[in-house]
């Protein structure tokens, strides 16, 4: 990580904050604060009278109205407004980081203006201002051990918002939500969602909410209330949990007993931010880093064995094989045929889904079919990191002794199941496992959790979150739709790596698709899912069909191992909320592109002007087949040469896609 060798100012409200006194009220002085982000495009308004207001102006207009922060510390709401701030202090930086892991971009400019408030009690309120975006956070500066009893956080949404409202009925949850549009005056109190939730105003800015670095803290959700508010909500503080009755008992809870309060913490820290990304187009939405930028840095000297990559992944198909000469299942056959596959294309790893181990809670021990030893030594000759899962539960049981254990055998990393909690205690598993992993070196996947909260700049081993409804729905409904997928990446992926599992090689338009748990196909044309490869992100990203299926979809495939999963640059080209998206990614000189469709057939004409000047690129690609529309799994492949004063026509059935690599030609320079 670079230093923050940052230009900094801090100084006595001087620059880019201006001090109004704007009346007096009850004999209190109400104030009023304003930092702009560096262009101006972006400033966050804070009042201060009997309590603490904030609201975002984008372009000087507000975006929502000005809304109460506050938290109940020990029976004590603060920030204490009664005698105004005791001081203000203002800081601009201007910095690059450059990410261990670079899910976006290997550099991340990190330009912004802030403002720190402080208040009696040891209490103090941090703001700041980016060119897309705002965010605060509480601080506290007090001895011993604090309870926080409730937050307060509302968002006060225009009149003829329109909401895209990730609905939840528990907060027992795996947060794998539809994002819905919906109309904002048209939700009942009471409804609540989880986070990000995405709005859009009357006048057609963007307004994406979430939180970043969330550590020994509950997740929030957010609820509409009586008074019209979109206002926060947690979890209460985890007494006891027990199985739910008629459950096998290893993984579904209900929780029995809760406190009154929300967390039991250190009375000197940081609260998580509070973090909106705003803008008039949607394609600034998943081209936002705020999410990582506000999260604690990494401590970590040594992240070189850190290796993102692509893996193999058993789960989707359930081990259903053919063209071989063993029986295909849970066993070393089966793993060792797909470390091969893994390494003949050059896939770093393979996953041992459930069932590797002897049962679901014990997983100190291999299944009697599964001769780990020699598969992890045979996947170390063929250069291929082997990935076991694990329920949460067993390991928050014994941790520190199978981490070790696991780091003794040569195991990869982890990926750790059905948590579908976000209370404190929860939350401080997350972390507990990337520290414990991290020491280790084993990598870490989430499944069955809430979204990223920048974990990922903490512990760059932590690659990939679930927290989406993604392909594995295939296997037991018509769920994921071309409009759902043409969504996530303005909503849920905002917020980090997502773990959506692409990569189906039976598909079908949707009046032919089947829901089969076996033979599982995916909504949307071949074309569609492979774009996904370069639109989604995670730093650990699945081939989630069998290795047969691949084999007999070669053009596929070798389109597949080609594409990286981590990058170093990201340019949204172009795109809508629920309608469509063009994502150029680059790795190196070489450019890959993904676009992807809704239900809704178009052509788009995709300008080239991000590529380098001088300089011609062949184009190897795929793009929808003229049958698509009837056939999903129709394509045809693209050769072209091209430079940056070119466009690319890009030809999208329904549910369509195309996706390509455009790789610099080498030019012969004469002597």
């Amino acid at each position: 990580m670079l230093p923050q060798s940052c230009l900094v100012f801090l100084m006595r409200i001087l620059l880019s904050v201006m001090l109004f006194i704007s009346g007096l009220f009850s004999g209190l002085r109400a104030e009023r604060y304003e930092v702009a982000s560096p262009s101006g495009q972006v400033t966050v308004r804070i009042e201060v009278e009997s309590k603490l207001h904030w609201s975002v102006l984008w372009e000087g207009k507000q975006v929502f109205d000005s809304s109460e922060i506050r938290v109940e510390v020990d029976s004590c709401w603060v920030p204490d407004t009664s005698s105004g701030t005791q001081s203000v202090w203002s800081a601009q930086v201007d910095d690059w980081v450059e990410p261990d892991i670079p899910v976006k971009r290997n550099r991340i400019r990190d330009n912004h203006r802030s403002l720190l408030l402080r208040f009696p009690g040891g209490v103090s309120v941090e703001f700041r201002a980016y060119d897309n975006g705002g965010a605060y956070r509480f601080l506290l500066d007090r001895a011993g051990e604090v309870r926080i009893d409730r937050e307060r956080f509302e968002l006060r949404l225009p009149k003829g918002s329109s909401i895209w409202f990730p609905e939840e009925e528990s907060m027992v949850s795996h947060n794998e939500r539809f994002f819905d549009r919906m109309s904002w005056d048209g939700i009942v109190p009471g409804r609540y969602c989880s986070l990000p939730v995405l709005v859009e105003t009357p006048d057609g800015v963007k307004l994406w909410y979430s939180e970043s670095d969330l550590f020994d803290y509950p997740a929030m959700y957010l609820e509409k209330g009586e008074d019209g508010g979109l206002n926060g909500k947690h979890s209460r503080y985890v007494i006891q949990a027990v199985p739910r009755e008629g459950d096998s008992g290893d993984r579904n809870e209900v929780i029995v007993e809760e406190a009154p309060y929300i967390a039991l913490t250190s009375g000197r820290r940081a609260f998580p931010w509070r973090v909106c990304v705003v803008g008039a187009l949607d394609t600034v939405l998943p081209e936002s880093d705020l999410v990582y930028l506000l999260a604690a840095p990494s401590n970590a000297r040594d992240v070189s064995w850190v290796k993102p990559g692509r893996a193999v992944w058993d789960w989707y198909h359930v081990n259903n094989l053919f063209g071989v000469d063993f029986e295909a299942g849970i066993n070393t056959e089966t793993y060792m045929h797909g470390i091969d596959f893994a390494a003949e294309h050059g896939l770093e790893y393979v996953i041992l889904d459930e069932g590797w181990s002897v049962s679901p809670t014990e997983l100190f021990q291999p299944s009697p079919t599964v001769d780990l030893s020699a598969i992890v030594s045979y996947a170390k000759t063929k250069g291929v990191g082997v990935i076991l899962w694990c329920l949460w539960k067993p390991v928050a049981g014994d941790m520190e002794r199978l981490f070790d254990l696991y780091r003794r055998w040569g195991i990869a990393g982890v990926k750790i199941d059905f948590m579908q909690r976000s209370d404190q205690a929860m939350v401080n598993f997350y972390n507990q496992v990337a520290e414990c992993a991290f020491r280790n070196h084993l990598l870490v996947d989430f499944h069955g959790s809430f979204k990223p909260t920048g974990l990922i700049r903490t512990y760059p081993n932590v690659l990939s979150y679930e927290g989406v409804k993604g392909n594995e729905n295939n296997k037991w409904s018509s769920d994921i739709t071309p409009r759902h997928n043409v969504t996530l990446p303005f909503t849920r992926m905002v917020a980090g790596p997502m773990d959506y599992t692409p990569g189906a090689m039976s598909n079908a338009q949707p009046e032919h698709h089947r829901i089969s748990f076996e033979h599982p196909m995916s909504i949307g044309t071949r074309c569609h899912e492979l774009a996904k490869y370069v639109v989604y992100e995670s730093p650990l990203q699945m081939l989630c069909d069998s290795p047969s299926k691949y084999r007999q979809e070669r053009d596929s495939l070798d389109m597949i191992a080609r594409i990286p999963s981590v990058w170093d640059d990201t340019l949204v080209l172009d795109g809508r909320i629920g309608e469509f998206i063009v994502t150029a990614r680059r790795k190196g000189e070489s450019w890959y592109v993904g676009a992807m469709s809704n239900e809704n057939a178009r052509i788009l004409e995709l300008e080239l002007g991000f590529l380098s000047d001088g300089v011609s690129y062949s184009v190897h690609g795929m793009e929808d087949g003229v049958n698509a529309h009837r056939h999903a799994e129709d394509y045809r492949m693209v050769s072209d040469t091209v430079t940056r004063a070119d466009q690319l026509r890009l030809k999208l059935a329904p549910g369509g896609g195309w996706v390509g690599v455009l790789s610099p030609i080498a030019q012969n320079n004469p002597d």
